[in-house]
């Protein structure tokens, strides 16, 4: 067997605290798949975020360049369309100035309106203060000097001929889409073209001009004119010239947006407000004043922000801003100087209208994927369950293996994963060779081994320990009065009582011989008290002898009466024998003590006794009475030696009676006189005794001894190495 001490018992604890550390393995497999799946899923969406996000840039940023390049390039075409309308009226004018002095006039502006859908109306001035214009009404939605159009009017033909009439009148002719006439609204007026801005700003140029955004005081709109004079021979006959409001080309910019969310505005040289996506400019109504506002100023943070990122840049590429915790892309650029205008076009969109579809891609494919991780994580928990779930049962009964507990409740592993069903027969085998080789060596002593990871060596130490040694009283007899089988029954049934008893004390069997028994206390594993665990269980295997026999008188078969003794000494412990085949036992002078004590009782008449040794170390916990001094063959020291009748503190059971504690008392005081030499006092003590108790066996043999033996001392008892007198 192999030797445990008290470092190899110490290495066993320091794998139990080992054993701390160690994962399950259904969390295990879990952990590592979560480990190595959700950051590489991570990473996926991370990388395709990144590079979608650097697609998404780039064309949003395509987008609001491809926006701004159309729409400039739109507006400079509309106003050069514009502008080539006006030019071929003058030309007109040159060529058959007659045309713009009567109702030809009207008609040939009808045309030219409906040519653009951006003008307002197209109208000519001449220098007799004469004014013929073909203008738009759907949406003006104001009365003409005082009073409505008429209901379906959509044009309307405007004449101010001065010297017709006296004074002026400033006539309305209102027409339906096709040209038919509704009605007509006229009322004095003093209009006077030449001595308006468009006129004078033309006449001065000499050339064709677009004007800075004025009021239109008959309809209260803002907007600009476009205008070219004509003259004949170097003298100027009048200016043709069409209105354009800001309104319309906020509907152009708001018609066009770059994306859902966008913004763009037509801005002047100083940043004012012409025309707005969003239709955010007012305008004042004042005739004489004209009111932008400033892009700065515009309630919306979002584009103060943005033109403060862009103005006084020189760069027209698109750039990025954050405001709010949102990221716009905003682009700032002039219009090209043949326009004649220092106009420029800035364009603001969220990124957010670009990236909404791969956020939400990106969204799904997080979805997905943690929904495939979910399923995932369930089908390997399924599959970790089933190995991990039998490798844990199989755990709990290696446990119950190593402290050769019954596994009974567990059943039988079976697993379809052939490692784990070898396992399972491999552990089956293990609990069958334990539990056998359990049956043959100290329960305590396999115990620490399985515990152990030290290997078998033969060796031992000193320790101090107590030594039972208990036999059957007259066996031989026994076995000639009753059958083999029925003598290895009883047999069997008295050493299983010893040993019960003994394990319960916390006791290791050593061996048995026949129908004797050798066990001790304190090793393998150190045992406070062991002296008095060593008595307990005499005492109780005692109990327990007496309640067999019972049984056995009940059916009329002999009785059987064990013999025990106990004696504590330093002893050897250890492995002994040889590497192919070794025990574990104890050696020494005090395994010899304790055998002749267990034969001493047959001298006395006693079932249990014990040594002066084991009755110190126990203490008080004992109810003893001294029976002799004996002299032990090897040993020059007398031993006293005592009868064991109870304990105390441990059960009703194991106390001893007030008759046995006065009886204890007197033959205690009877030894006392027989060791001082004062026999007659002994002997009457003893007689006493046995006047309390007839049958007591000790004041039998020491009342016979001093009679019979006047001339020896009774109390040196010699016996030989079986223990006997």
């Amino acid at each position: 067997m192999q030797h445990i001490s008290q470092d190899h018992a110490g290495a066993a604890s320091n794998i139990g605290e080992q054993g701390r550390f160690l994962f399950p393995l259904k969390a295990t497999i879990l952990a590592v798949f979560f480990l190595t799946t959700v950051p590489f899923l991570v990473a996926i969406i991370q990388i395709n975020y990144q590079s979608s996000d650097r697609v998404v840039r780039a064309h949003a940023t395509e987008m609001v360049e491809r926006f701004r390049n159309e729409t400039i390039r739109e507006v400079e075409s509309e106003l050069e369309t514009l502008k080539s309308l006006i030019a071929t009226a003058a030309e007109l004018g040159r060529q058959a100035p007659d045309v713009f002095t009567d109702s030809r006039a009207l008609n040939y502006f009808f045309t030219t309106l409906n040519h653009s859908g951006t003008l307002l109306n197209a109208y000519v001035g001449t220098e007799d203060g004469a004014f013929r214009q073909a203008r738009r009404i759907d949406d003006l939605g104001a009365e003409i000097h005082g009073r409505m159009p008429p209901e379906g009017a959509e044009y309307a033909y405007r004449l101010v001929e001065p010297g017709k009439a006296t004074p002026t009148h400033d006539r309305y002719i209102f027409l339906d889409a096709d040209q038919k006439v509704l009605g007509e609204i006229s009322a004095i007026s003093q209009y006077d073209p030449r001595r308006r801005p468009w006129y004078n700003l033309a006449a001065d140029a000499g050339q064709a001009v677009i004007t800075d955004p004025e009021l239109f005081w008959a309809f209260g709109l803002i907007g600009f004119t476009v205008a070219e004079p004509y003259m004949i021979d170097g003298e100027r006959i009048g200016v043709v010239a069409a209105d354009v409001t800001l309104d319309r080309f906020s509907q152009y910019l708001a018609d066009k947006p770059v994306s859902s969310n966008s913004l763009s505005y037509l801005l002047d040289e100083r940043g004012l407000v012409l025309a707005a996506s969003d239709r955010m400019t007012h305008f004042g109504r004042d005739n004489e004043q004209v009111a932008l506002s400033h892009i700065a100023d515009v309630e919306n943070r979002v584009v103060s922000t943005a033109y403060s990122q862009r103005h006084g840049n020189q760069q027209e590429e698109a750039v990025s801003f954050t405001y709010d915790g949102q990221e716009y892309i905003v682009a700032l650029s002039s219009f090209q100087e043949n326009l004649g205008k220092p106009w420029r076009l800035m364009v603001i969109t969220p990124l957010s209208d670009f990236t909404a579809g791969f956020n939400k891609s990106n969204r799904q494919m997080l979805t997905l994927g943690l929904a495939a991780i979910a399923i995932q994580l369930t089908i390997i928990t399924i599959v970790a369950g089933l190995v991990a779930s039998p490798l844990q049962r199989l755990a709990r009964k290696v446990a119950c293996i190593q402290s050769l507990e019954s596994a009974a409740d567990i059943p039988v592993v079976r697993s379809r994963v052939r490692e784990v069903a070898a396992l399972s027969q491999a552990i089956e085998t293990l609990d069958m060779a334990v539990q056998a080789f359990a049956r043959f060596v100290p329960v305590a002593l396999v115990r620490q081994l399985l515990k152990s990871d030290q290997k078998l060596e033969l060796g031992g130490q000193s320790r101090f320990l107590t030594i039972l040694f208990c036999d059957v009283e007259a066996f031989s007899t026994l076995a000639e009065r009753i059958a083999a089988r029925d003598l290895l029954e009883r047999v069997s049934a008295l050493l299983g009582v010893v040993t019960e008893q003994v394990h319960r004390e916390k006791g290791t069997i050593d061996k048995f011989v026949g129908d004797g028994v050798m066990a001790f206390w304190g090793a393998p594993a150190p045992l406070d008290n062991h002296a008095f665990h060593a008595c307990v269980a005499a005492l109780a295997i005692q109990q327990d002898l007496e309640k067999l026999n019972q049984t056995w008188r009940s059916n009329e078969a002999p009785e059987m009466r064990l013999r025990v003794g106990i004696h504590s000494d330093v002893v050897l412990v250890g492995n002994v024998g040889s590497r192919e085949r070794m025990s574990y036992t104890v050696l020494g002078d005090g395994v010899n003590i304790a055998a002749r004590l267990e034969g001493c009782n047959k001298l006395f008449g006693t079932g249990i006794c014990i040594s002066h040794d084991t009755f110190r170390e126990a203490g008080d916990q004992l109810c003893v009475r001294p029976i002799d001094e004996v002299q032990v063959k090897g040993r020059r020291a007398l031993v006293t030696i005592y009868e064991l009748l109870g304990a105390h503190g441990v059960g009703a059971g194991f106390e001893p009676s007030e008759e046995t504690l006065e009886i204890a008392k007197l033959t205690r005081q009877a030894f006392d006189a027989m060791v001082a030499g004062d026999h007659s006092m002994a002997l009457s003590i003893y007689r006493d005794v046995l006047a309390r108790r007839p049958d007591d066996p000790v004041a039998s043999a020491h009342v016979k001894r001093l009679q019979n033996h006047a001339d020896t001392p009774p109390h040196a008892t010699q016996t030989d190495e079986a223990g006997h007198a």
